[in-house]
């Protein structure tokens, strides 16, 4: 597994206010939805991406069907489709890099592709896989602890939230 550190993440997370997120799913039972769901509720944009769904809404936001149809700007590219298609949505993603103003491609939990990272890599941008923006949110943010998980420390002070703006601050 690709191994990030916390400064690494955070950093994409404070930096980014526009996710484009390709695999976006209005049914309420899959994990895309959950997650769509949870960084819209922080104040993300998430522009869903889903050719299926061309014109519909999910949580209300309009499904585009290809990234280049995405109005920009966009911080990051969520890929939350198989990794045999990982590349190709690099290359598309890249084809629109400078009209978004794109930082990062993040490629969703069990997505790992060294060959959609290396594109991305050579072009500039930062990269995520097999990771989760909602968990990685919550984690660093402290939020998830709340849930039982381990987080690796341990403190008496108020977990670390965002703020709208991209900063932490104290809960």
């Amino acid at each position: 597994m690709p191994q990030y550190s916390d400064d690494y993440i955070k950093s994409i997370l404070r930096a980014s206010k526009v996710i484009a997120m390709v695999g976006a799913s209005g049914n309420e039972m899959r994990p895309s939805y959950f997650a769509m769901k949870y960084l819209l509720d922080k104040g993300f944009k998430v522009i869903p991406v889903n050719p299926g769904m061309v014109g519909k809404t999910i949580l209300g936001q309009t499904v585009y069907g290809a990234l280049k149809d995405v109005p920009g700007p966009v911080d990051i590219v969520d890929i939350f489709r198989s990794p045999d298609v990982a590349p190709a949505i690099v290359k598309e993603a890249l084809a629109e890099k400078d009209r978004f103003g794109l930082k990062t491609i993040w490629m969703q939990l069990g997505v790992v592709s060294e060959e959609a990272a290396a594109l991305a890599q050579a072009a500039g941008l930062n990269v995520v896989m097999d990771r989760c923006p909602k968990i990685e949110y919550g984690r660093l943010s402290g939020e998830i602890s709340w849930l039982g998980v381990n987080r690796r420390t341990i403190d008496n002070r108020k977990p670390l939230l965002f703020s709208k703006g991209g900063s932490l601050k104290r809960g």
